[in-house]
């Protein structure tokens, strides 16, 4: 009984682990993968020497012009206007169509704000704009695999300081934001995922940015200050729900080892 218990018990515990997200195929950006910054018609950095951070390659095509190149620290290639840029472009093209064509799973009204939601993998459509302010939180529900297409007919907009973040096993790599024309990104924010925009982006300054800015046609700028990079984002609530796991398992086994030996002995007597 006390071996039945203690397995009744974790299965409790392990029950607290999320379910599965709803399947969704990932967009695949070809060579433009490998791009933090990608642009159509220039790069810009504003701000002071050596105060953005940017890591991955940067790049524009066909307008090669980049306006202050000693304000960032690069880790990374500087592929401005060469055959490599040209081809992330080609690359970046077939994925904005990907990701504007396929299926919605939601349909938001016109110039939605996704602030204060938390949304499960799929795909989500405004044929006008989105927004976000305040915290938008996108939970994977314990699937590492989970794909979010948030698709903007017109802009994207986040407020100052607003925040996307990442629960039970998100990963940064998986979110693809396609805007069919600019996005802008307030200062002080702290963003999620990859930008296919088919105009312009701009990024206000002090931001932090967990993904990629690719722009189809026309710039992409940023105010300074700012830190942008491609990484996954770990969510320690779901590890501890895992670890809680793994603890109960532990004790369940033990228990039962005791229960053995104890009717073992008893036997022998």
């Amino acid at each position: 009984m006390k071996h039945l218990s203690s397995m009744f018990a974790v299965s409790l515990v392990l029950a607290g682990w999320p379910t599965s997200a709803k399947a969704q195929a990932t967009v695949d950006l070809g060579s433009a993968a490998n791009f933090t910054l990608l642009a159509g018609s220039g790069l810009t950095v504003a701000g002071a020497i050596n105060t953005t951070t940017i890591t991955g390659d940067i790049g524009s095509f066909p307008t090669a012009t980049m306006t202050g190149l000693e304000n960032m620290v690069l880790a990374g290639v500087n592929h401005m206007g060469d055959a490599t840029t040209q081809a992330a472009q080609i690359d970046l093209l077939a994925a904005y169509t990907d990701a504007g064509g396929r299926s919605p799973t939601v349909t938001d009204t016109p110039v939605f704000d996704l602030g204060g939601l938390t949304l499960t993998a799929g795909v989500y459509n405004d044929s006008s704009s989105f927004a976000i302010t305040g915290t938008l939180t996108l939970d994977a529900q314990g699937n590492s695999a989970a794909v979010w297409i948030i698709q903007a007919g017109s802009t994207l907009m986040s407020a100052d300081a607003s925040q996307v973040v990442l629960l039970n096993g998100a990963l940064a790599n998986n979110v693809f934001w396609q805007v069919g024309t600019s996005a802008t990104l307030g200062a002080a924010s702290s963003f999620v995922g990859t930008i296919l925009a088919h105009d312009s982006i701009s990024v206000g300054t002090t931001a932090t940015i967990d993904g990629r800015l690719l722009a189809l046609t026309a710039a992409v700028t940023m105010d300074g200050s700012d830190s942008i990079g491609m990484g996954a984002v770990p969510e320690p609530a779901a590890t501890s729900i895992l670890l809680a796991g793994c603890v109960g398992l532990t004790l369940c086994v033990r228990s039962s080892r005791r229960s053995q030996l104890k009717g073992h002995q008893q036997r022998r007597e």
